[in-house]
C-alpha cells in the first residue's frame, strides 16, 4: 500500500514543480497539499474505502483548483500592469503549463475509481457527467457509455444522454438513437415520451429557422417580410430597381410556389407529433398527466390543423377517463382558462368561462355522482365566488342570454348532495360555513345539528362549527344555556381521543374558564381521557393545557395541585413535565423563594428521568439548570450520571 501511494505522490512532482515555479503556491503550501493528499491516498487504499471518502478527496481537489485559477488570474494582472518583466518573461507565466491540466485530470481519475467501485451510484454518476460538461472535457462521451451499460434501466440516464448529444454535440442521429433504445426499455415512463416529443419538434423548429436564414422560407421571400424602414426607402427609391420579369402572371406563380411551401414544416411537426402521440398512449392507456402534456406541448407549437388535433386529444380523455373525478376537474378549470392547459391564477373568470365550467360540472354530477366529485365541485365554486367577489346578486350568462345565480347553484349543488347521501365532510362544512356567511344562522345551525347527529357524527370539523355557532348565539348565557353547552361539549370530549379533539378542548376551556363549576368537570372528563389515550410527548398537551389556565387564573400553588394530578396517571407525558419545569424554572429565577422552587423543578427532571432516561435533551436540559442556579458539584453530578446512563459520551455536550 505505501509503495502505490508514494508512486503516486512521486508523479505529482512535475506538476508541484511547475505551480512553484510560477509562484502560484509557496513551498510550504506545496508541503501541505503533499501532506493532504498522502492522507487521501491512504484512505482510498483501505480494503473497503467509502463512498465518503472519494468525495472529500474530489471537494479538496476542487478547492485547490479553484484556488490555483484565483491566484493565476491575480498573477497575470499584476504580469499586465508590470513594465519592468519583458514580453518573454511574462509570456512564460502566463501561457498554459503541465499543471493547468494535472488537477483536472486527477479530479476525473478518483471519479472513474469511485464510479468504478460504486456502479449502482446513479447520483455519484451524475456528478461525474456534471463535472465533465462543466470542463468540457472529451472523456464525458466514454462515461456516458458506461452510465447507459450500468443504468440501462433509469430513464433520467437515457433523457440525460440524449440531451448532451442533442444540445451539445448537435448530433441529432444518435440523440434521436438513444431516445428510441431509452423507450423500448423504459416505455413505461411518460416523461421520456414528453422529452422525447419536445427534442423532435426542437429539431424540426432548428431546420425552420435554418430555411429561413437561407432565405428558402416564405418570411425571408416575400416582399411585406421587411423591415417597416427598409420597406419605406425600398419604395421611395423605386426608380432605381428595375425588375427582371415584369409579368403579373409570373409573380402570381412565384407565390403560389411559395404557398405549397408554407405548411411544409407545421404539417411535418403534426405528423411527427401523431406518431408520438399514439405509441405513447398504446404504452401508457392510464396515463392522465401523459395526455395534458402532450396537450400543453401542442398549444404552445404552431403547428398545422392543430385544433383538430387538440380535439381529438380531448375526445380521447373523455372515452378513457369520464369516470374518473379528477378529469372533470381539470376539463372544468380548462373551460375557465379558456382551453387552455397554462392558467394564470390572478387573471379573474370571466362569465362565459365560469358558464362553460358549471355546464361541466353539472355533466360530471350526472355522470360521476359520487362525493369526491361533490367536493371536487364544491371546492371550485367557492373559490371562484370568492375570488370573483359574487354577491348574492351577481349572476353569470353565456352568449344566449342563459342566466346563472352562482349562489343559488352553490346552494343547489348541496342540496343536491344531501339528497344523493354524497354528502362528505369537506361539503358539509363548506354548507354550514356558507350559510353563515350568507347570514341564514338559524338554518345553519340547524344543519350542523343534522349532520352531527346523523352519519357525520364522527367529524371533529362539524362538531366544532355546531359549538361555535351555538357558543355565539349565547351572549349572555344563563345557567340553563350553560348546562345545554355543556351537555352538547362533553359528548364528542368523551367520544374522541384528545388529539382529535384539540380544537374542541381548546374551546370549552376557554368558554368555561370562568364558570368553576363547569371547568372541574372538564378536568375531570380530561382525566378519564388521559387515562384512556395517555399523555402526549411532543405536540398538543391536553394537560399543559390545563395546568396553564390554572396557573393564569388561579396562581401558582393551584397549577401546581393541578399537575401533581396529572403526574399521578399512568402515562402523563414528556410534555406535562417539560411544561411544570418550565414553569417551575421561570419562578424560581425572578421570585423570592428561589430554592423552594428550584427543588419543585428538581423533582420533576428525577420523575421525567425516571421514565425517560434515554432522553438526551432532558438530561442536557437538566445540566444547564444545575449550571445557571445550582452549584458546580450538582452539575458535575448530572454529567456523571447523564454520561453512565447514556453509555456514550458524544451523545452528551455537557
Amino acid at each position: 500500500m505505501a509503495d502505490v501511494v508514494q508512486y503516486k505522490l512521486e508523479r505529482m512532482v512535475n506538476e508541484l514543480d511547475d505551480l512553484e515555479r510560477r509562484g502560484l503556491f509557496s513551498r510550504r503550501e506545496i508541503a501541505e497539499i503533499v501532506k493532504q493528499r498522502r492522507k487521501f491516498e491512504y484512505r482510498l487504499k483501505r480494503p473497503s474505502p467509502l463512498k465518503e471518502d472519494f468525495l472529500a478527496y474530489i471537494d479538496y481537489e476542487k478547492s485547490v483548483d479553484a484556488l490555483r485559477l484565483l491566484r493565476k488570474k491575480a498573477v497575470t494582472r499584476e504580469l499586465q500592469k508590470s513594465s519592468e518583466e519583458g514580453a518573454v518573461n511574462r509570456s512564460k507565466k502566463t501561457k498554459q503549463s503541465y499543471s493547468d491540466f494535472a488537477g483536472i485530470s486527477r479530479i476525473l481519475d478518483i471519479y472513474r475509481l469511485a464510479t468504478n467501485r460504486f456502479k449502482g451510484d446513479r447520483d455519484l454518476w451524475f456528478q461525474y457527467l456534471d463535472f465533465c460538461k462543466q470542463r468540457r472535457n472529451g472523456r464525458i462521451r466514454k462515461v456516458l457509455v458506461d452510465v447507459v451499460r450500468f443504468h440501462s434501466k433509469e430513464p433520467e440516464v437515457w433523457m440525460y444522454t440524449a440531451s448532451f448529444l442533442f444540445d451539445h454535440d448537435s448530433n441529432v442521429a444518435a440523440a434521436r438513437a438513444f431516445m428510441l433504445s431509452g423507450l423500448r426499455v423504459c416505455p413505461t415512463y411518460e416523461n421520456l415520451w414528453v422529452e422525447y416529443l419536445r427534442m423532435e419538434l426542437t429539431y424540426l423548429n432548428k431546420l425552420t429557422a435554418r430555411k429561413a436564414a437561407l432565405g428558402e422560407d416564405v418570411g425571408a421571400l416575400v416582399l411585406d417580410s421587411l423591415n417597416p424602414e427598409d420597406k419605406e426607402w425600398r419604395d421611395e427609391n423605386k426608380d432605381l430597381f428595375m425588375s427582371i420579369i415584369e409579368s403579373e402572371d409570373f409573380k402570381d406563380v412565384q407565390n403560389e410556389e411559395l404557398k405549397q411551401k408554407i405548411d411544409i414544416f407545421q404539417k411535418q411537426g403534426l405528423n411527427i407529433f401523431q406518431a408520438i402521440y399514439k405509441s405513447a398512449v398504446e404504452k401508457l392507456p392510464s396515463s392522465f398527466s401523459l395526455r395534458t402534456q402532450f396537450l400543453e406541448i401542442l398549444e404552445t407549437t404552431n403547428l398545422s390543423d392543430s385544433e383538430n388535433m387538440q380535439k381529438e386529444i380531448l375526445a380521447d380523455m373523455r372515452n378513457e377517463f369520464s369516470k374518473e373525478p379528477a378529469y372533470w376537474d381539470w376539463l372544468a378549470k380548462y373551460e375557465t382558462s379558456g382551453r387552455k392547459i397554462t392558467q394564470d391564477e390572478r387573471k379573474e373568470i370571466t362569465t362565459d368561462q365560469l358558464f362553460k365550467a358549471i355546464q361541466v360540472y353539472d355533466e360530471a354530477l350526472k355522470i360521476v355522482p359520487t362525493s369526491t366529485m361533490f367536493d371536487l365541485c364544491t371546492k371550485f365554486l367557492m373559490d371562484v365566488i370568492g375570488t370573483n367577489g359574487h354577491s348574492q346578486s351577481s349572476s353569470v350568462s353565456d352568449s344566449s342570454d342563459n342566466y346563472i345565480d352562482p349562489v343559488t347553484h352553490v346552494l343547489m349543488i348541496f342540496d343536491k348532495a344531501q339528497s344523493m347521501g354524497c354528502v362528505s365532510e369537506y361539503v358539509a362544512c363548506q354548507y354550514v360555513s356558507f350559510l353563515l356567511q350568507l347570514g341564514r344562522s338559524d338554518d345553519a345551525r340547524n344543519l350542523a345539528e343534522i349532520f352531527c347527529n346523523g352519519e357525520l357524527s364522527e367529524s371533529v370539523n362539524l362538531w366544532v362549527l355546531r359549538l361555535s355557532i351555538e357558543m355565539k348565539r349565547f351572549r349572555t348565557p344563563s345557567k340553563a344555556d350553560l348546562s345545554y353547552l355543556f351537555d352538547l361539549l362533553q359528548n364528542p370530549l368523551r367520544k374522541f381521543s384528545v388529539l382529535q379533539a384539540e380544537t374542541l378542548w381548546h374551546m370549552g376551556l376557554k368558554y368555561f374558564s370562568n364558570h368553576k363549576h363547569y371547568f372541574d368537570k372538564l378536568v375531570d372528563i380530561s382525566l378519564s381521557s388521559l387515562i384512556r389515550d395517555g399523555g402526549s410527548d411532543d405536540g398538543f398537551s391536553l394537560s399543559s393545557t390545563i395546568v396553564n389556565f390554572a396557573l393564569q387564573k388561579n396562581g401558582i400553588q393551584s397549577a401546581r395541585d393541578m399537575y401533581k394530578r396529572f403526574l399521578a396517571l399512568p402515562r402523563p407525558g414528556l410534555a406535562l413535565y417539560r411544561t411544570c419545569i418550565e414553569m417551575e424554572q421561570n419562578l424560581a429565577s425572578f421570585a423570592g423563594s428561589k430554592e423552594v422552587h428550584l427543588v419543585e423543578a428538581r423533582k420533576l427532571y428525577e420523575a421525567a428521568l425516571s421514565a425517560y432516561d434515554q432522553d438526551v435533551s432532558l438530561w442536557q436540559d437538566y445540566h444547564s439548570m444545575e449550571s445557571q442556579m445550582g452549584t458546580s458539584e450538582t452539575a458535575a453530578a448530572i454529567s456523571w450520571r447523564a454520561r453512565k446512563t447514556l453509555k456514550n459520551i458524544a451523545m452528551m455536550r455537557l
